[in-house]
Formats: C-alpha cells, sequence, structure tokens
C-alpha cells in the first residue's frame, strides 16, 4: 500500500504542474510590442544602460539572508511544539543552531559581512 500511494501522490504532482502549465500557456494573453520588451524600473524610463552588472556582495547578503529566514521557519514550529517534544529535540535545536553559528562565523571570517 505504501509504494502505491507514493507513486500516485508522484504521478498526480507532475500530472497538476503539467496541466497548469498547459492550461496557463492556453489561456493566458499573447502580445509581442516595444512596450512589452522595454525594461520596468518602478514605471519610469530607464535612463543609460539597464544591463548593469551588480557586486557579488548584494548576492552574499541575500542568500545570508535567506539561511537566516529559513532559520526561523525551523525554529517557530519546534518553540510551538516544545512542551511536547522533550529534551532530546531541544539537544537537536542546540546542534542546528550551533551548526548555523558556524557558518556564520566562517562567513564572517571571510568577510561576507562587509558592506563595502
Amino acid at each position: 500500500m505504501g509504494s502505491e500511494a507514493i507513486i500516485v501522490f508522484f504521478l498526480a504532482g507532475i500530472v497538476l504542474v503539467a496541466g497548469a502549465n498547459f492550461l496557463s500557456n492556453l489561456i493566458s494573453p499573447k502580445s509581442d510590442s516595444l512596450a512589452k520588451r522595454d525594461p520596468y524600473e518602478s514605471g519610469m524610463t530607464t535612463i543609460g544602460p539597464t544591463w548593469v552588472q551588480f557586486k557579488v556582495g548584494y548576492y552574499l547578503f541575500a542568500i545570508l539572508f535567506l539561511v537566516f529566514d529559513v532559520e526561523i521557519a525551523f525554529l517557530v514550529p519546534w518553540a510551538v511544539a516544545y512542551k511536547g517534544i522533550g529534551a532530546v529535540a531541544f539537544v537537536e535545536i542546540l546542534i542546528f543552531l550551533f551548526i548555523l553559528g558556524v557558518g556564520l562565523l566562517y562567513a564572517w571570517k571571510k568577510g561576507a559581512l562587509k558592506w563595502e
């Protein structure tokens, strides 16, 4: 019973995603104009080249933000269910926080947190 259910869920997921993509391509309005190809920036016409490269530091900050944002996404449910899960879960969350702390320390030592 278990393996059949997994296969059914997997196939249902594929069918739903493929169906949604097909349906959106089928019913979406199609237009090709010069205005549609213009780069959009706050509703104003751009001045100068629009394909400007950004410093990699911005991306490092974004990745670090995502890491700690996901950390909170794991910590909130853990904190809500803490009374019912016991001391083993407390040790596991300490290990999780330690690993994230080591990652933050590594990023700090590499200079990823310097805004220059």
